[in-house]
């Protein structure tokens, strides 16, 4: 399965760059983190792999998330003209993630967020929800997304609901 969203963020390109990379700020719009932690490597650069927590409701989903590209190599000083290319790999139990990301500048004060995500299922449950429920996988990509634009333009953080 395979899909694109994209989202356009009130802010200069170098604040949602700031913003996206920062692990404090993370559980602040990334709903149902629990846990993010490298387990070698420093967080954002290229071959660092973390364990990766989610709590949503009464399930609990961990996973490995490596680092696989992050062009320019120092994105923070990447004139606007050039697209900041983020990638990482996640595996969980039965099922496997790419996510590749592209922030592009918008104009001065605007930021185009793209986002494109592959999944592979293995074994059957994974597979049926995998072709029952693909929505469920848009839906949920795309709340994070939004959740991203609200925290970073108007500090709405997920986990109270307020700013």
């Amino acid at each position: 399965m395979k899909y694109t969203t994209s989202i356009e963020i009130a802010l200069p390109r170098a604040e949602v760059l700031r913003l996206i990379a920062d692990p404090a700020q993370m559980p602040k719009w990334l709903r149902g983190l629990v846990l993010h932690e490298p387990v070698n490597g420093a967080h954002g650069q290229v071959g660092t792999t973390s364990r990766v927590v989610f709590q949503t409701g009464g399930q609990r989903m961990e996973a490995t998330e490596t680092i696989t590209r992050l062009e320019p190599a120092h994105p923070h000083a990447a004139p606007g003209s050039v697209v900041v290319h983020y990638e990482r790999e996640i595996v969980a139990e039965g099922m496997w993630q790419v996510q590749r990301d592209r922030l592009l500048e918008a104009g001065p004060h605007a930021t185009l967020w793209e986002s494109e995500s592959e999944f592979r299922f293995e074994g059957v449950l994974m597979r049926l929800v995998g072709l029952l429920l693909p929505g469920s996988f848009r839906k949920q990509s795309r709340q994070h997304m939004e959740d991203f634009k609200a925290f970073a333009e108007n500090g709405t953080d997920v986990r109270e609901g307020t700013n």
